[in-house]
């Protein structure tokens, strides 16, 4: 079969952010949105912005966008629609699901971490564990930045709960062979819990294929509004006691743990964000991104020295340096000045990341070619 190739003036040509001077490397702390995802909120905010279980029109038009984001975001997952949970960002919902279960979790319970996580899938299962008198195992990274498996492996017994790991790492770009870890948390019993923030815009999620238990997302980082999303299997749904209050809706499962009333408009918005995603395909998107990384890696200036992968196998076009003589600060105020968004700091990878942070460069597939190679002039120049 053949593939289209992507068109990136097509893609940006749907991005009125993307008309300004600013070329945007900053994906990894949040994507720019589509044309269609603003309007979509807009729209539902002139036509349709109403609470739930009216029986006027507004209201129940509501109700529709709510089941047509649950489907969306199935969809975009590849789990059912009764398995989609929504909440305030992927922290909030990390929180309150690690809670759910904590009900079931008794003193010298085990869960194990990674050093390559993002804070928000260590924070939650440390706080538990606060709580609750549980042991939290730390699993390492090699030098290369990957995850080492062999060493999560022997850190798993009969007492281990849950293994909390990302898909894809939000500072070095790493990925995780995310199906060998959960085969290998269900060799003794514990959840398979992804944080799969990072990896979202960069390729499909199918957490059927995979087999885990647990799965959180967040669609700014996939070019939608500021939410969350959690996948969870239907029978955790069901037999987690979730914080709710009384009155909240039993059905479908993932509304058990959904607080108060949700942001229509941004699920009008996420609605849209999973349509632009499809209309574009990550058949098309993963591809074009890795060519833009190869040709990133194959640039890099002599005075920038990488942290992670050397080339674009089992990596996501995430890009962690030091420039030569500069504070990741100082490197990354000194781009500002020159017209390209990028970050420095830990970006919450807190273990990865120790002591001081680097410059992150981040691709998504409205970047083009002339910005990476600007942007390695830049880099040079500083």
């Amino acid at each position: 079969m053949t593939v289209a190739a992507l068109n990136p003036a097509a893609v940006r040509s749907r991005f009125s952010a993307l008309r300004q001077p600013l070329a945007f490397f900053d994906g990894p702390g949040g994507t720019q949105a589509p044309d269609e995802v603003i309007d979509a909120i807009a729209g539902y905010l002139r036509e349709s912005n109403a609470n739930l279980g009216g029986a006027f029109a507004t209201s129940r038009r509501s109700g529709e966008l709510v089941a047509e984001a649950r489907a969306a975001a199935a969809r975009f997952l590849g789990c059912a629609a009764e398995e989609v949970v929504f909440g305030a960002n992927m922290t909030t919902l990390n929180f309150a699901l690690s809670r759910a279960l904590g009900r079931e979790l008794a003193p010298g319970d085990e869960i194990v971490v990674t050093k390559l996580d993002h804070d928000a899938n260590v924070s939650p299962w440390l706080e538990l564990a606060h709580d609750l008198g549980l042991r939290v195992l730390f699993a390492e990274i090699r030098d290369d930045t990957c995850l080492d498996v062999e060493h999560l492996g022997s850190l798993l017994s009969e007492r281990t709960r849950v293994v909390a790991f990302p898909w894809a790492s939000n500072a070095v770009g790493t990925l995780v062979d995310v199906a060998r870890v959960a085969e290998l948390a269900h060799s003794v019993g514990a959840l398979a819990w992804v944080d799969a923030v990072h990896y979202a815009p960069h390729g499909p999620i199918d957490v059927a294929a995979t087999g885990v238990d647990v799965l959180v997302c967040s669609p700014y980082k996939f070019f939608g509004p500021h939410l969350g999303i959690a996948f969870a299997r239907a029978e955790l749904l069901e037999r987690w006691r979730p914080y709710k209050v009384r009155p909240a809706p039993e059905r479908p499962a993932g509304a058990r743990f959904e607080t108060g009333t949700l942001p229509h408009e941004l699920l009008a918005g996420l609605v849209a964000a999973v349509e632009y995603v499809e209309s574009v395909g990550f058949d098309a998107i993963v591809p074009y991104e890795r060519g833009l990384g190869e040709r990133f890696l194959a640039g890099l200036p002599e005075s920038c020295r990488l942290h992670g992968l050397s080339g674009m196998e089992g990596r996501v076009p995430t890009f962690c340096v030091h420039v030569r003589g500069l504070t990741p600060d100082m490197a990354a105020e000194r781009l500002a000045g020159r017209g390209f968004a990028t970050w420095s700091g830990n970006y919450y990878a807190v273990e990865v990341m120790a002591p001081d942070g680097a410059l992150r460069v981040g691709i998504v597939h409205y970047n083009t070619a002339d910005e990476v190679d600007r942007l390695l002039v830049a880099l040079g120049e500083l």
